[in-house]
């Protein structure tokens, strides 16, 4: 259950059964860095910070635009009201999904300053220790048809919520060391009707391995989309 709280032209959500430390300290590096609990980190759209949480290992990510926008904006929004905002989005999102048992980073907090008509945000979610994306394990590996099959259930499992991950690719599939099956990066992703749009998810999400499989990324013989398929089906 997230907890909400305001401090001048900030709004905090957070999940005080993930979160002991002070929600206004857990959105800055240096705080992390100074208790010596940065584990790593990862460079993508800026960087990812892996931190060492009192209770739970802690991803902490500042949000940036892509694009064109971003070149200019870098990290504003416009701000259409705080149920409106990315941050809190993603983690009703992310809510959403644990409750109902898919397998996905837990939520913890979010953060976000409003500046008149923008924005900027950041959030941490639980790291998903020991684990790799599918491009990362199919360059030296195959997949078994069970962790195949899984892969299909868990995207199941997701749809069963009605929850359109709209950037479902290969990299946003992990598998930890016990070979469970993650979904992660649900930004600008939420509950959805209708079903037509599952089938575009899962058009993505094979286009994404072919992409992989022309660019000499991973080996064809690694993987059958059928058994994906057949998860998903069943």
């Amino acid at each position: 259950m997230l907890t909400k709280t305001q401090s001048s032209n900030t709004t905090y959500w957070y999940n005080p059964a993930l979160l002991i430390e002070e929600v206004e300290s857990a959105f800055s590096v240096d705080f992390w860095k100074r208790r010596e609990a940065v584990i790593g980190s990862a460079q993508g759209r800026g960087t990812t910070w892996f931190i060492r949480g009192g209770l739970i290992p802690i991803a902490l990510r500042h949000y940036y635009r892509g694009g064109l926008l971003g070149r200019i904006f870098t990290d504003k929004y416009l701000f259409w009201g705080l149920a409106n905002s990315r941050p809190y989005k993603e983690l009703k999102t992310l809510e959403i999904l644990s409750k109902a048992g898919v397998n996905v980073p837990r939520p913890i907090a979010a953060k976000i300053t409003v500046a008149t008509f923008t924005y900027r945000a950041d959030i941490l979610v639980e790291l998903i220790k020991d684990a790799k994306d599918l491009v990362s394990v199919l360059k030296s590996e195959s997949l078994s048809p069970e962790i195949l099959y899984r892969i299909g259930q868990e995207i199941r499992k997701m749809h069963d919520t009605q929850v359109n991950h709209t950037d479902l690719n290969i990299h946003n599939i992990l598998i930890d060391k016990n070979k469970k099956v993650w979904l992660i990066d649900f930004d600008k992703c939420g509950q959805q009707r209708g079903n037509k749009w599952k089938k575009g998810n899962l058009s993505r999400l094979l286009r994404s391995f072919k992409k992989e499989q022309t660019l000499g990324n991973i080996n064809a013989l690694h993987y059958d989309f059928n058994v994906i398929m057949q998860g998903y089906n069943d």
